[in-house]
């Protein structure tokens, strides 16, 4: 008889992990506790807008894993590459080019003229060509001020670090990290990509190749608990019944898996990732009904650390005429859930937006504002570690998500750690699939 897999979670990860199964002939049943699937990957229509929930960017898209499910899935993806001639930092005083390429970097005004702007790009390639890998239990911060490279280096690679990983707070990022990041994205010719039709679009090809292949969607089934029988999983009790099976992938945060797995074999494993800290951001989203003209599509306030992108420049998403820019504010831990904090960075964001969209307040037609979106379930900061893949309290259950180990960082991580999941259960043979997930 074929093996029996369950795979709870129905966010990026889990999706993933169920459409691949599915492509190479499993039979999976994909049970979601939310009446919609993609987790925080969602597209929210409003007023004829197409909000995202997050920025629907891939970093390093010629060498991301979303790369290779396109190809092994034959997944339709609308990809609009990022412009990065369209790109600026405000510096307050004047506007500088983005130093993402060589031609930026020679023209940007974050670096002086001369000696300083060579030294960056010999870092570029000393990283490239792993030269510098940085060091087990030191953060980056820490590991440039010992390096006693130029101060105004530090800073540009430290801000560079605050767009890519979304925090106020890049100097925390394990420096064994930083490097590892930086040798994929330095390398890449797709510094970032937008998916036309934002998550929803994705969500919705991820969910086809699973019911084109034979299984099946379920929505609104929650999970209660799981089952464990000497030392190994065995079952799922869920608002749907109890789901069987030989081996279970739970692609769910930490904070649900504790309640799920309380009192089992897994529970100890699970405990420490409760103490870890998100990576929290403030997202404040405008939807206009009429475009405002604008030499850039994103613009960064280097000092407030704030960005505006103009999401419609790049896919489809606002009623004829419409423009739709995402704004979002990088937060440092100890801010997030500050009231008081959160008004003065929606003020920041306010100021950027009259700065560059003039007539802004009287196009309004709608809006997103949320004071905590979670950029990430577990921050990349300091010893906080992610997730494995696997414990060894238990052989047959498995882990994926952006808390997950895996590659590169926010949803780069989801598909990653659940391309690795997938390849374990094939590497097992042929098995039936039974897939949950949870509400956000």
């Amino acid at each position: 008889m074929n093996k029996r897999t369950v795979v709870v979670g129905g966010g990026l990860a889990g999706l993933s992990v169920a459409a691949r199964l599915a492509k190479a002939g499993h039979d999976v049943t994909l049970l979601e506790k939310a009446p919609k699937l993609g987790g925080r990957a969602v597209t929210i229509p409003l007023k004829g807008f197409d909000f995202n929930f997050g920025a629907h960017a891939i970093y390093s898209r010629d060498s991301s894993y979303i790369r290779k499910l396109e190809k092994e899935l034959q997944l339709n993806i609308g990809w609009v590459d990022f412009d990065p001639k369209k790109a600026r930092y405000d510096l307050g005083h004047e506007m500088t080019e983005m130093p993402a390429t060589l031609e930026g970097l020679f023209k940007t005004k974050v670096l002086p003229k001369g000696a300083v702007k060579a030294r960056f790009a010999i870092e570029i390639v000393k990283t490239v060509c792993l030269l510098e890998r940085g060091e087990e239990g030191v953060s980056i911060g820490e590991w440039l001020r010992r390096s006693g490279k130029h101060q105004q280096v530090q800073d540009l690679m430290l801000t560079l670090a605050s767009s890519n990983f979304f925090t106020q707070e890049p100097e925390r990022i394990p420096s064994t990290v930083f490097f590892k990041y930086y040798q994929r994205l330095f390398r890449t010719s797709k510094a970032v990509s937008y998916i036309a039709g934002g998550w929803g679009s994705l969500v919705s090809e991820l969910e086809r190749v699973i019911v084109e292949n034979g299984s099946k969607v379920v929505t609104k089934a929650k999970i209660e608990r799981v089952l464990f029988e000497q030392g190994r999983v065995v079952g799922v009790e869920t608002s749907e019944g109890l789901f069987t099976g030989d081996e279970f992938v739970f692609a769910v945060p930490p904070k649900e898996l504790a309640k799920i797995f309380e009192g089992t074999t897994l529970a100890a494993s699970i405990s420490p990732y409760l103490l870890h800290k998100p990576n929290n951001v403030l997202v404040y989203d405008i939807g206009l009904s009429k475009r405002i003209e604008t030499p850039y599509t994103y613009i960064y306030d280097k000092q407030a650390r704030v960005f505006m992108t103009d999401i419609s420049a790049y896919t489809p998403c606002t009623p004829e005429g419409g423009q739709l820019i995402q704004a979002v504010a990088y937060l440092k831990s100890e801010e997030v859930g500050d009231r008081e904090h959160a008004a003065i960075r929606k003020e920041a964001i306010e100021r950027l937006f009259d700065k560059h969209l003039a007539g802004w307040r009287e196009q309004l037609a709608a809006k997103r504002y949320t004071e905590r979106a979670a950029a990430q379930e577990i921050k990349v900061e300091d010893d906080q570690q992610l997730m494995p893949v696997q414990f060894h309290a238990c052989a047959n259950a498995y882990f994926a998500g952006d808390w997950v180990q895996g590659v590169g960082q926010l949803s780069e991580l989801s598909f990653s750690s659940g391309y690795e999941v997938g390849e374990r259960i094939l590497r097992k043979g042929n098995s039936g699939i039974v897939l949950l997930s949870r509400a956000v």
